[in-house]
Formats: structure tokens, sequence, C-alpha cells
């Protein structure tokens, strides 16, 4: 296969991992017989510094003419104090919409390897996890409405979350596709006992759970979850929700699976084409320094190979290569605990994966 992708280095240490997954994906395509075609593009901050704004519409262009997307990290103090509408984040943003990507998937799971590194009690640990967020990407409050007015007390600000039946559709479908090939069991989290959003959410969650009578469907609130993935992450399998719950119920998870260093995800749409991206931030107190966790990245570029190009077997390559990895010892600063062990820099860490494809 011959494949196009676009790269979204964006800002940070956005750079480094992406070129270590390049790395990755080359020695992939060589073992393999297959072809990388990549394309770099500017986002975020660095392209407010070369053109003024986050998202230049030839960015855009080349994301759409392109099979995929891969993306380091957008965003960073430099540009803290610009408005909202000209952050380097409404590059994420933009993009996720103009691709139609409505769907985030999030794997978090426990490695064994990394079981020190959990901050669970040691029962729970022992249980180990490995559950996928399905998060709706491009509905609810992050898209809705917002401003600000003279209100009941003074200025006050305000956003607004809508979802659409259609949204809750199509987000509900994809959880439930993706059960069937795991643990067959899909949580819906929500706050229906407050928010009409959530009401409508759990009401066509379940009318189309009726379609899917193999998989098991469990409603939760959000505040529950939340606490539930601390006292007991091994009883879920899918979780599926809305764009503002799953962003932070998926950085959680991130945290009891060692490190958020270690989450990939892949932002989908309807066709094949996708955005993939590790879900920690910039970083940018070690941008630059060769210190960064590749890993996410790594891993976001195997969930790229299975779900743009359906090179399964290509993509648990990647994955059996960051496992024996860990197996092995090998860590970045983020993950190095313990006296005796050794931080990894991101070239290193790159190396090793290489090493053990």
């Amino acid at each position: 296969m011959r494949m196009n992708i676009a790269l979204v280095k964006g800002d940070g240490i956005g750079p480094e991992i992406v070129d270590s997954a390049v790395q990755v994906l080359e020695t992939v395509a060589a073992r393999c017989g297959h072809s990388f075609a990549f394309t770099e593009v500017l986002a975020g901050g660095c392209a407010i510094d070369a053109v003024g704004i986050p998202l230049p519409k030839e960015t855009v262009d080349i994301c759409l003419q392109s099979d995929s997307v891969l993306l380091g990290a957008v965003g960073g103090p430099k540009w803290d104090g610009l408005p909202g509408g000209n952050r380097p984040e409404k590059a994420l943003l933009g993009l996720r919409s103009a691709m139609g990507l409505y769907t985030n998937l999030r794997p978090a799971r426990l490695y064994p390897a990394l079981k020190d590194e959990c901050p669970l009690r040691a029962d729970i640990v022992e249980k180990g996890f490995d559950l996928l967020m399905v998060r709706e990407l491009t509905g609810g409050i992050y898209f809705g409405d917002r401003g600000r007015r003279e209100g009941k007390y003074g200025p006050e600000a305000y956003d607004t979350e809508a979802y659409s039946v259609m949204e809750v559709e199509r987000i509900a479908r994809a959880a439930f596709e993706a059960a069937r090939k795991r643990g067959k069991k899909v949580t819906s989290i929500d706050k229906a006992n407050v928010l009409e959003t959530s009401r409508l959410w759990r009401e066509t969650v379940h009318r189309i759970g009726a379609n899917y009578p193999d998989v098991e469907l469990q409603d939760m609130l959000v505040d529950n979850a939340a606490m539930q993935l601390v006292r007991n992450p091994s009883s879920f399998d899918v979780v599926v929700t809305s764009n503002m719950f799953g962003d932070i119920l998926s950085d959680e998870a991130s945290q009891i699976s060692g490190s958020i260093g270690l989450l990939p995800s892949a932002s989908l749409g309807d066709g094949r084409r996708g955005l993939y991206e590790p879900i920690h931030g910039s970083a940018p107190d070690i941008a630059g320094q060769n210190k960064a966790n590749p890993l996410a990245t790594i891993l976001s570029a195997a969930m790229m190979l299975r779900y743009a190009f359906d090179l399964e077997d290509e993509a648990r390559m990647i994955e059996r290569a960051v496992d024996k990895a860990l197996e092995d010892g090998c860590r970045t600063a983020d993950i190095a605990r313990g006296e005796g062990v050794k931080a990894l820099s991101c070239t290193e860490m790159t190396a090793a994966v290489i090493e053990r494809l």
C-alpha cells in the first residue's frame, strides 16, 4: 500500500514525538512492503507565529486530501493571552469539524510492566483493566452558543450545551460496534438526573442499544463514573459519553494507567480518514530537551494503521514492540521510578521500540 499522511507537528514537544512516530512507521513500511508519503502542515501556535491564524486553509485542504492525519500537540503559555477565537486550540476544533470527525476513541489499559506506576490500591491494580473511551467530539458545550452578558448579579459568561438525536445516535452506534469486538459491554455516562441533554442522550442510547441485544448496556451518572474509575476500573469495557464528560474522564483514565504519556487516540468520522494524536498536551516545559515520552504518539500511529488502512498485523507489530520495550525496563522520565532506573531520552525510547519491531 502507498499512503499519504499529513503531519501536524504543532507546538512544544509535538515535533519531537511526531518525528518518533514517523521513524516507527517508516521502519514498519520497509519491513512490510508499504510506502508512506508524509506532508508537513502548520496548525496551532506555530501557525499563528507564521501566518497569524491557528488553522490556515492550506492545512485543512491538505488534511482533506490525505489518507490520514497524524498530530503531535498544540498550544502553550506563549499564546495564552490571545482571544479565544485565535488560540492554538482552535486549530484542533477546526480540523475535527472540517474533517467530520465526531468519534474519539481513547483506549486505556494497565500495562503489566507498569503496575507499580498505577496510583490505585494493590488489590485494584492486581485485577488490571483494559477499557475504551468513546467520546462524542463535535457537539455539546464545546461547540454551543457562548458569550458574555449582563446578568442578575452583573457581568456573566455563558456556554450552552446542545445535542441532537442524530449526534447521539451515531456516537452510540460507534460504541456498540466497538463493544462487539471487545467485551460486549457499553457503559453510557450522562447526568440525566439534572440535564435535559443527558435525558435525550440516555433515551437515544437505549433506543440504539435495542439493535444490539448481544451487548450489555449500563447507565451511569458522571460523578459516579469518576468514582468507579478509581474504585473498580476493571468493570468497564466500552464507555460512551459526551464531549465534555469524555474530555475529563479520559484524562482520569490516563492517570490510573500510569502516565498520560502512554495514551493514544483516534478521531474518526463516517469515512476511513481520521486524525490520530496522543491525548497529552504540548509540555512546553520540556520542549526541545529530548525528554518527551513518544509512546502515546507511536501507539496513535498504530491506531492509524488499524483504523485508516486496515493493517491489523502492522498495528499489532507496533503495539507488541511497545509492550516489549516496557517489559524490558525501558522508561522515559515520566515513568522512570525508583533507584537505579535510567530515564531514556525521546530518541532512545524510539530506538528501543524500533529495535523490538
